[in-house]
């Protein structure tokens, strides 16, 4: 979008009357307000820079507490021996078919293969989530009522 564009899309803006107008394409970001104490359009203009994750320096690593790297390999290992069953949809998970009925699973409980251990609501549906494996729950990683992602890990169940 070149200079032209956008003045011709100010006095555009202007004369319609709008307060505020947001426009965003893919490489630009652009805002109209009028109605100012000046009265007169102001514009915000942010051109978009794609996010790069940064990478962490291998000093930072260095630097870092000894005590630190032993525990999370230690938590790591620990939880390689259980099988992580995750959400296969994006949408709010619930542990009870309803408020007033006893949750699907508790920590602890033995499970069996097509054991249904809670429910994702997506778009207004209700998704009942059966396990594909047979063990004992051993720990719940999303709280009730709380959204969640494609793929995130929601139990940790040991086959044993």
């Amino acid at each position: 979008m070149d200079i032209k564009e956008i003045q011709n899309l100010i006095k555009f803006v202007a004369k319609s009357g709008a307060s505020e107008v947001k426009l965003e394409m893919d490489d630009i970001k652009i805002t109209i307000k009028t109605g100012t104490e000046s009265d007169t359009p102001t514009v915000h203009y942010a051109p978009v820079t794609p996010q790069i994750p940064q990478v962490a320096q291998p000093l930072a690593e260095a630097q870092a507490p000894a005590v630190a790297v032993p525990t999370e390999a230690t938590a790591a290992t620990e939880d390689s021996k259980y099988i992580t069953i995750k959400s296969p949809i994006i949408g709010t998970f619930y542990r009870k078919p309803a408020p007033d009925k006893p949750l699907f699973v508790e920590v602890g409980q033995t499970i069996a293969e097509g054991d249904v251990l809670c429910v994702i609501e997506a778009m207004k549906l209700f998704n009942e989530i059966e396990s594909e494996v047979s063990g004992k729950i051993v720990k719940i990683l999303v709280d009730d009522s709380s959204p969640i992602e494609f793929d995130q890990p929601l139990f940790l169940v040991d086959p044993s």
